[in-house]
């Protein structure tokens, strides 16, 4: 799958269904199935194409323990922090009520392709999130000028 790259904004509707931008479903190569889960370290959602999903929970599943509690805790805080999610054939998804609450969606929301996932945010939060212009700058020259390092 080719990486993801967008930042659109859509509309919920009162039931809580969203149509996934036209932009990022061409990028999705076909994806119908992805799961969808509250973001590790930022108040968004992240909606994982079921491949990338499934390559996740591979990744886990070989670095965690199960027969360790608190590995086997964390493994099942994941999984069970997630929700399959189908596209209707007109690009139109459901995103269970819980998570627009959790999030403090309304009804304006923004799609942003990370890579290999979706991010969704509530319009008002999003900006929040990004660095300044000059300060994204000098982060990612520092970040590179280590790497080149190594």
């Amino acid at each position: 799958m080719p990486s993801l790259i967008g930042n659109i904004d859509a509309k919920l509707d009162t039931k809580g269904r969203v149509f996934m931008p036209a932009a990022l479903r061409r990028q999705l190569d076909d994806a119908k199935v992805f799961v969808l889960r509250k973001g590790l370290f930022s108040n968004c959602l992240v909606l994982y194409p079921e491949a990338t999903w499934e390559e996740m929970i591979e990744v886990l599943r070989r670095k965690l323990n199960r027969f360790n509690r608190r590995e086997e805790q964390v493994f099942r805080q994941f999984v069970a922090e997630a929700d399959r999610i189908e596209l209707e054939d007109n690009g139109r998804m459901l995103i269970p009520r819980r998570y627009l609450t959790e999030g403090g969606f309304d009804s304006d929301v923004r799609f942003v392709g990370c890579d290999t996932t979706i991010e969704l945010w509530p319009v008002n939060q999003v900006e929040r999130q990004f660095l300044p212009t000059g300060e994204f700058a000098a982060s990612l020259e520092q970040l590179m000028a280590d790497k080149e390092k190594e």
